[in-house]
Formats: structure tokens, sequence, C-alpha cells
């Protein structure tokens, strides 16, 4: 089930199930089930009450750990989110850093437009990227210098981390040129099956939190698409 889709059946249950009935526990145990293959349900479905107990390594192990239907699709990024952002980049060599790579889709992407200087970081052990660096790290702690690369993304990452503010300081921190962020847009439910700690219905909510003079964001078939240029 691709990105749009997913998109389109939140909007669905969102937007046109009464809120009474849409956040009800019995009501989305099924979706649960089903998304989560039957697995760990009762933690997934009160992860956002417990998230603030878990330490560190408990939580990146969240992630590590999951198996659900998000995995089995190439990327979470959809089609348009895509486009555009391929056609925001500038020419020239340019190095890039994606904060929270996952298995390193967009780098590869980016490879098959004829960039070379690519590096991916996540919280997973020992991935293997073979047309990009790797380095494993937390997003609110990265372990590069200032300005370290020319455009820096983050794709569907955001809204899972618990310390957003200090994540969005140190994307800024590094970047030389672009920021570029895609998260959903996506009104705030307990009962939300993809452990989202923050969301994103308005635009302001995310342009205030970056908080960059110049940029633009486009609500592309249900995630926001941000890019923000550095002022140097």
């Amino acid at each position: 089930m691709n990105r749009t889709t997913t998109n389109i059946i939140r909007f669905f249950m969102d937007e046109c199930i009464p809120p009474i009935i849409r956040d009800s526990k019995w009501f989305m145990y099924p979706f649960f089930w089903y998304w989560f293959k039957g697995k760990n349900i009762p933690f997934y479905m009160d992860f956002k009450k417990i998230v603030n107990n878990l330490t560190t390594e408990e939580f990146e192990n969240s992630y590590r750990q999951l198996d659900c239907k998000a995995g089995d699709r190439p990327t979470d990024l959809n089609t348009l989110c895509i486009e555009h952002m391929l056609k925001k980049i500038p020419a020239g060599n340019l190095s890039f850093l994606d904060v929270g790579c996952g298995r390193g889709y967009w780098l590869n992407r980016l490879r098959q437009e004829g960039k070379t200087n690519l590096t991916g970081c996540d919280v997973f052990e020992n991935m293997q990227l073979p047309w990009a660096n790797y380095m494993k790290c937390n997003i609110e702690n990265l372990p590069f210098e200032d300005k370290s690369f020319d455009i820096v993304s983050c794709h569907h990452t955001l809204e899972h981390v618990r310390d957003i503010e200090k994540a969005v300081s140190e994307l800024k921190r590094i970047a030389r040129k672009q920021l570029i962020i895609v998260v959903p847009r996506q009104r705030y439910n307990y009962y939300t099956l993809d452990l989202h700690l923050h969301f994103f219905w308005i635009e302001q909510e995310l342009t205030r939190l970056i908080n960059l003079k110049k940029y633009e964001c486009r609500n592309l078939t249900g995630d926001w698409c941000y890019i923000g240029y550095i002022d140097n």
C-alpha cells in the first residue's frame, strides 16, 4: 500500500468519522491489529502515554524492532513530494545528508540523478547503503560540525522524535544551503497507526517550528513538503 493510498485512507478516517468513534480504542483495535501484524498491540496503542518513560535505548528499539505494513513499501514519500524536491535541488557538486534515511530510498533517488556526495543517518546498526555513507546517530544530537552539508533532508521523521525543538535546531545547525522536510498533514488523535508524537494539520504549525525566514511549504497529496533556505 503506497503512501498516497494510506494518506487517502487517513483523511477519510480523520475527517469523515465522528471523533467519539474515530478515537475509540475498540473501534481502532482491528486497524492496529492489521497494521502491526497482530504484534505488541497494547504497546503500540498506548505509545503516546508511555513514550516519555522509555529510555533512549528502549525508544530507539521501538523503531529498530518495528514490523508493520509501512515497512512493506519502499518509501514513505509520495510521488509528488519526490518530484517537487528533485526540481528544487540546485545544480552543482553538492553534499547531501538524509536524517532518518531508513533503507536509503531518497539517497538512491539522488544517486540516480547523478549526485555522488551522499550521507545517511538513522538509529539502526550497520545499515548497508552501497550508494551512500551511513552513520548511526540520533537526530537530537547529530555528530556533525556546523554547516557540514549543503542540503539536509528529513522525511517522515520529525513527527516521531521526543524533543522536536532540539531536533529542528540540529537540522538547521548542520545545513549550509537548504533544509528539506516532509511530514504528514495530520490531525491529532490518540490512536494513530504510526507512532506519531507531533501533528501538523495547518502549515503554520510546521513553519513556526522550523522558523526560517525564506521557505516554501506545500501540501502535496496529504504531506507537507517544506523547503527552507539557510541565511548565510
